[in-house]
């Protein structure tokens, strides 16, 4: 059953895709690229005060990216960057609610490592 709940949540995540598109007053944008399928995710960010005020992702993306994408802009809200570029797989993984398999953590990993290359 717990499975059931989780497959539900990521496919509720790919079809409504909550933070997908572009920040029009972004104060921040990055991009990473993955060569091996020519994937690209750009993610927007709001910064007020120090900390994530909005945050989008657009670009060429893969099923398990996308969804990686939405749940992890959707928990950085309200962090400053610094906490943002402090996160790492095994929370992307508690976010998602499942382990990614081997062959698609690159996939999943693509919003994170951008993340991470923020100034």
């Amino acid at each position: 059953m717990t499975s059931t709940i989780y497959k539900r949540h990521i496919m509720e995540l790919y079809s409504e895709k909550p933070h997908y598109g572009e920040l029009k007053n972004k104060t921040h944008q990055v991009k990473h690229a993955n060569p091996i399928c020519n994937d690209e995710i750009i993610i927007d960010l709001i910064v007020k005060n120090g900390k994530i005020a909005d945050a989008k992702f657009h670009g060429k993306t893969c099923f398990i990216t996308s969804v990686s994408a939405s749940a992890l802009l959707e928990n950085v809200i309200g962090k400053t960057v610094g906490e943002a570029k402090k996160l790492t797989q095994k929370d992307l993984n508690k976010f998602l609610g499942i382990d990614v398999i081997p062959t698609r953590i690159k996939c999943e990993m693509m919003p994170l490592e951008a993340i991470k290359k923020l100034k």
